[in-house]
């Protein structure tokens, strides 16, 4: 593989952040926002409603993620939050299809609540979701240290990140540095390793609102973002590696204690096993100050087909 010069870097990195600058950022929140705005049709029934067109092969799994969330929690007393999810990606979304939303409400209790959300398109179900929703309560607490990291202005932008990938061509430069409404810097090992560990900062490019639900939707949209990768780690292998296939097939998430997803989140991930053609990461999320405020959990495909399959 041909090692990119520095003044090739520099040149496919001033061509990146050109692209991903082109829209105003206060635009793409407005289109963050959009996501979660889904249509009611009946009871505890939702739409979110179909693009007129699309550069991805398939929805966002963070998307539908925080969008089952805002489906849940329209059914749900207003003074309860949601704590936990888990989920499950059965089928590739089209996002020039609408997605329908329907919620079940499993169980009411006086400080629990517990939903069931069931996401369909084309009459058949792409991803099913349970979520648990709870009261403010006080109780014991305790929580393991924000690590020892670096600072996200010490950390490498997703635009240096893949100006300086060998693997991404500079025909691919625009098409991977559409605009997107994160900023996100990560620290990851060069090459392999077997300490299966990264962390990636990130924040909205533009103040969100005040409601505690767009930001925890938020945070659930992002924490798609990377997590899979960190099984890759010890094998060598990005995204971006020829023969690679790789996708999500569930993710759990817990909500700690209150934050904003438009200040930066430390994403600390780790992962502790790979086999079968799956690999396993877990990710704790922190405020800069070290509060923990989210875990997440997610098993994810990985094929690696030979060169020449």
């Amino acid at each position: 593989m041909e090692k990119l010069t520095e003044e090739h870097v520099d040149r496919r990195l001033s061509q990146a952040l050109a692209h991903r600058a082109s829209v105003p950022a206060e635009k793409l929140i407005a289109g963050l926002l959009a996501t979660f705005d889904l249509t009611t049709d009946a009871a505890d029934e939702f739409t979110y409603p179909a693009l007129d067109s699309t550069a991805r092969e398939r929805i966002f799994g963070g998307q539908v993620i925080a969008q089952a969330i805002v489906a849940a929690d329209r059914t749900v007393d207003d003074e309860k939050n949601i704590h936990s999810l888990h989920s499950y990606f059965l089928r590739a979304g089209d996002e020039t299809k609408p997605l329908h939303f329907r919620v079940h409400r499993d169980f009411d209790g006086r400080s629990i609540s517990n939903r069931r959300v069931v996401v369909r398109q084309d009459g058949k179900v792409i991803f099913n979701l349970t979520a648990s929703f709870q009261k403010p309560a006080e109780g014991l607490s305790h929580q393991i240290p924000l690590p020892d990291v670096l600072p996200p202005e010490q950390c490498m932008g997703a635009m240096e990140q893949i100006a300086r990938n060998p693997q991404v061509s500079d025909d691919d430069i625009e098409r991977l540095s559409v605009p997107k409404p994160f900023d996100v810097r990560s620290f990851c090992p060069e090459g392999k390793s077997a300490d299966a560990r990264q962390y990636q900062w990130f924040k909205t490019v533009a103040p969100l609102p005040d409601d505690p639900l767009i930001h925890r939707a938020t945070l659930a949209f992002a924490s798609d973002m990377g997590l899979l990768s960190t099984s890759m780690i010890p094998h060598g292998i990005h995204w971006t590696t020829p023969g690679l296939f790789s996708t999500s097939l569930d993710h759990a998430m817990w909500f700690h204690d209150d934050f904003r997803a438009d200040e930066w989140i430390c994403y600390v991930m780790d992962s502790d096993w790979s086999g079968h053609a799956r690999g396993l990461n877990r990710g704790s999320l922190y405020t800069q100050d070290g509060l923990l405020v989210a875990s997440a959990v997610q098993e994810g495909m990985m094929r690696l087909l030979p060169p020449g399959d």
